[in-house]
């Protein structure tokens, strides 16, 4: 990639920017702070961005930097988003949702239509789905009492279903926790505050007040959010279309290959009918 710079917006957003063309606006996944990632976590995150940026300018922005446990909501969370997106851009530009910013996404396109001109939700809903609520849970739960691989480990159960495969991930994640940001000086005062946000995240009932055209993406073998969750998301959003990209769990969903063409297709106004 070229181009690339690392900024601070309005109100203590970090951000990473790449690519050439319009801008496109990114709420990334949950992480374990909102500084701009390094190391294995930067790689993941350009790797799925970088076939976004050959169609625009990618402006990957992560939460306030700072926030309080126990003090913070998912409309807190979209008010810091739409300061900072004031500030920088002008009128309404396309945003893309991934997970934990898919959620942040929907509520920021609620309570903000003004600043949304399309809405892309990757590997989200209008909810949590049971498995990643109680793994969230228990991810910030050991993060507070200190305990990071098992921290990190506790996310096992949101990359795959198989139990054997969370045996199998829960061990990588304790041994690899350090290279992601995680260890004896990390503070996780951010992941608390955004997981306990997310937690409470219930959009449902105010699906309808979206009026951006909306494409929703997911994959059928997602943990975190089931089919059905997708969509029910997807019949709330006047507008909406739904793509569910087979044999995919989560972080596949972003990582598949078709992903970048549909989502530029969609926001260049080119995309495919799908069914609602």
């Amino acid at each position: 990639m070229h181009n690339v710079r690392e900024r601070t917006l309005t109100g203590g957003l970090t951000y990473i920017t790449f690519g050439d063309g319009p801008p496109l606006v990114v709420f990334p996944g949950l992480f374990p702070s909102n500084a701009n990632p390094t190391g294995l976590l930067l790689r993941f995150e350009m790797g799925w961005l970088s076939p976004l940026a050959r169609a625009f300018r990618v402006y990957r922005i992560n939460r306030k930097v700072g926030l309080a446990p126990h003090t913070t909501t998912m409309a807190d969370l979209a008010s810091h988003y739409a300061t900072a997106i004031e500030d920088k851009f002008e009128g309404a530009i396309p945003i893309l949702g991934f997970s934990t910013g898919g959620s942040i996404a929907q509520q920021f396109a609620i309570d903000r239509p003004d600043l949304v001109r399309r809405l892309v939700l990757a590997g989200t809903a209008c909810r949590l789905g049971p498995v990643a609520r109680d793994a969230q849970r228990r991810h910030a739960q050991f993060a507070a009492s200190g305990q990071y691989r098992r921290s990190l480990a506790a996310l096992a159960p949101t990359i795959t279903g198989s139990a054997l495969g969370q045996r199998l991930a829960g061990s990588a994640m304790w041994l690899a926790a350090p290279l992601g940001g995680m260890g004896p000086y990390w503070d996780p005062s951010d992941m608390i505050a955004t997981v306990e946000a997310e937690d409470a995240f219930d959009a449902s009932e105010r699906l309808g007040e979206i009026s951006a055209p909306t494409l929703v993406i997911g994959g059928e073998r997602d943990p975190c959010y089931s089919r059905e969750l997708f969509a029910e998301t997807t019949r709330g959003i006047p507008d909406a279309r739904l793509f569910i990209y087979e044999g995919r769990g989560h972080g596949g969903t972003v990582t598949d290959g078709r992903f970048a063409r549909d989502v530029t297709a969609f926001l260049v106004g080119t995309g495919r009918s799908a069914p609602r």
